[in-house]
């Protein structure tokens, strides 16, 4: 009996370091090719839920400079910037500007908002964004050009703290549509002429349960589009397992990422 209370004792204690320290503070790259001829060779960089306390700045340059390193021809930020819901408990937004800035994009850098960021002030937000070519999208598209290829690049408000509005959202064109979302929610309601819809919000869960899955995730949806790739009638959602932690600092098989979306 004590052999065994020691072992899963110390099974207990590990796991607690785990998913409190070691991590939220891992970082990985996940990689998908998604077939779609008219994009062909155009790599996106997709980056969502930083949550940026001010003793994450070592952490934001880690995580700038990996996304450098995968050499994207676009960068899409999924928004929530903030830490918990205050301007006090997050990283300044000039000390963010200073890393965002940095971020090496051969067409351009992205970006919604989350409901965090709406929690305190997203026009703030916006205006230093906008000072470092940052562009914010809000219920908004936008033509881009990479080279010899064209898409819209549509842009959704927070579902939570603003007015969404696919509408005005997604225009009426021939070219492929990639829509940003910070939830994952609105998947369910775009239309087929969205090809691509990327979002976070969810963390992954954060807690994820071998078998179970994720215990506790921020959507009416319930687990249904916690992480990853889906897919339906040709059309998909990716949702990233995002950068930070909301509410607790703990993640546990649900580490920190930054995806990668190749077409093929």
């Amino acid at each position: 009996m004590t052999v065994w209370f020691c072992l899963f004792s110390s099974l207990f204690i590990f796991a607690l370091v785990w998913a409190f320290i070691i991590e939220p503070n891992l970082l990985k790259v996940t990689r998908y090719q998604i077939k779609q001829p008219l994009l062909k060779g155009v790599r996106i960089v997709f980056a969502s839920d930083f949550h940026l306390a001010p003793s994450h700045k070592k952490r934001l340059i880690k995580i700038i400079d990996t996304i450098n390193a995968q050499s994207p021809d676009i960068v899409l930020l999924g928004g929530d910037f903030i830490k918990n819901r205050t301007f006090q408990s997050s990283m300044s937004l000039n000390d963010m500007a200073k890393q965002f800035v940095r971020i090496q994009a051969k067409y351009g850098v992205y970006a919604v908002l989350g409901n965090h960021d709406w929690y305190v002030d997203g026009y703030k937000i916006i205006d230093v964004f906008s000072k470092i070519n940052i562009k914010v999208l809000l219920n908004e598209n936008i033509k881009l050009s990479l080279g010899n290829i064209k898409m819209i690049l549509s842009g959704i408000e927070d579902m939570y703290k603003r007015t969404p509005d696919l509408k005005k959202t997604l225009p009426e064109t021939n070219l492929p549509i990639i829509l940003l979302s910070h939830e994952p929610d609105v998947f369910s309601y775009v239309s087929k002429k969205v090809f691509l819809t990327l979002s976070g919000h969810m963390h992954g869960g954060q807690v994820r349960i071998p078998y179970l899955g994720a215990l506790i995730v921020p959507s009416p949806m319930g687990r249904r589009f916690a992480r990853g790739l889906f897919e339906k009638n040709g059309n998909y959602l990716l949702v990233s397992s995002g950068l930070g932690t909301s509410l607790l600092s703990v993640r546990f098989n649900a580490c920190p990422e930054i995806v990668v979306v190749d077409f093929i």
